[in-house]
């Protein structure tokens, strides 16, 4: 069973192991909202998942223990599996889907850990997971679907009430649902009034879906860059959890994550994966109704592929008004470049690529079209920078 007793002895197990992480004051993404952050991001192995980890492995039998243990995740849960088994002795091998970053891959395997590449997702990678431990007798750790990692999870909660006693709200990922399990539990035990929000990808909406009809559903399929999350079907005690204490859950898309990642870099220097901004970017676009509230985001973590964050800051840059595309119709004669270059250095954009290509079949002999990339503050800029060029007598497409 689930207790407020097991929570604060999940917290006794975790000392010297899980960090407690910062809580970081961010004004400047929500404005008319007192935000922070909780950065789990920074926390041991780069996500909170050690904390359900290690105390699952504590409550672990001499004989399960011997056995060995098993796990399945899309690389965080594997990462916080694998240090708490180095940690205990326990020998761990983790089934990962095929496409989980590289970077967390590797990161399971420095700690000790055997990794077994499934083909597929999340759910294919569990699916193996339980072949193997029927076979090879293993422990079997969920990544999300047990009280003991619920627990863990909830500690979480437990810093937020030391931190920000009076806060009004938090904000939480939603994957298959052990950590905001954890917390709102936690949280509405201790202290009911405190509003708990979850926030999945639109296109992994398995728990809002399964709470929004009440019932468990599957979904066929899943797409978002918040590998973390993308999660086809939520658990037994998460969903009832999640059912009797969470608020309200709601989706953001992978634009809009990567807006909020962005915005975490450029504005708090923290790296943050996709799973680990989809809160903030909940608090950004105004999905939730924050205003003149006290919230917490949870930054549940940091272990973005490096290979992909370039993409996702140029996503980042376009959906922020920060970056953006002009094609212009023009007469191919002098000067006219200049005078495109002109409009937009005055109204300071900066251009960063130039492409000039002749008209199409159709149109005007002497007709060509210049595509502009530019550099800009905001989509305001933006607008200037259009309404300049069409006053002037270009035509935008």
């Amino acid at each position: 069973m689930l207790t407020i007793d097991n929570v604060y002895s999940a917290k006794n197990a975790l000392k010297g192991v899980a960090r407690e992480t910062d809580v970081i004051y961010a004004p400047k993404l929500c404005k008319g909202v007192d935000l922070y952050l909780k950065t789990e991001n920074l926390q041991v192995t780069g996500s909170f998942k050690v904390r359900g980890a290690y105390y699952k492995m504590t409550r672990l039998s001499a004989e399960e223990k011997a056995r060995g243990v098993i796990a399945c995740s899309a690389g965080n849960h594997a990462q916080g599996v694998a240090l708490a088994a180095q940690k205990n002795g326990i020998k761990s091998v983790i089934c990962l889907p095929d496409g989980a970053p590289i970077s967390k891959v590797e990161a399971t395997k420095s700690y000790g850990a055997e990794v077994c590449l499934v083909e597929g997702v999340y759910d294919d990678a569990y699916n193996e997971a339980l072949r193997l431990r029927d076979e090879k007798g293993y422990t079997f750790i969920h990544p999300f679907d047990d009280e003991d990692v619920i627990a863990g999870q909830g500690t979480i909660a437990l810093e937020l009430m030391e931190q920000i006693p009076d806060m009004d709200a938090v904000i939480v990922p939603i994957g298959g649902g052990g950590l905001i399990s954890g917390i709102a539990y936690t949280l509405k035990t201790l202290n009911p009034k405190v509003k708990v929000y979850g926030v999945q990808a639109t296109g992994a909406p398995s728990m809002r879906n399964a709470v929004s009809h009440g019932q468990i559903e599957e979904l066929s399929a899943v797409s978002t860059i918040a590998d973390g999350i993308a999660v086809k079907k939520p658990g037994e005690h998460t969903f009832a959890l999640c059912n009797q204490y969470v608020d309200d859950i709601v989706t953001v898309t992978d634009d809009e994550i990567s807006a909020a990642i962005l915005a975490l870099m450029e504005q708090h220097k923290l790296v943050t994966e996709g799973a680990g901004a989809v809160a903030v970017a909940a608090a950004m676009f105004g999905k939730i109704d924050l205003q003149g509230k006290k919230a917490v985001c949870v930054l549940s973590g940091g272990n973005i592929d490096v290979t992909i964050l370039s993409r996702v800051i140029k996503r980042g840059l376009l959906m922020s008004g920060r970056s953006c595309q002009l094609m212009i119709e023009l007469m191919d004669k002098p000067g006219q470049l200049k005078n495109v270059s002109r409009i937009i250095a005055d109204l300071g954009g900066n251009v960063t690529s130039v492409h000039h290509e002749r008209a199409n079949e159709g149109s005007d002999v002497n007709g060509c079209y210049l595509r502009i990339i530019l550099e800009t503050r905001n989509f305001e800029h933006i607008r200037e920078i259009r309404k300049a060029l069409t006053d002037f007598g270009f035509k935008l497409l």
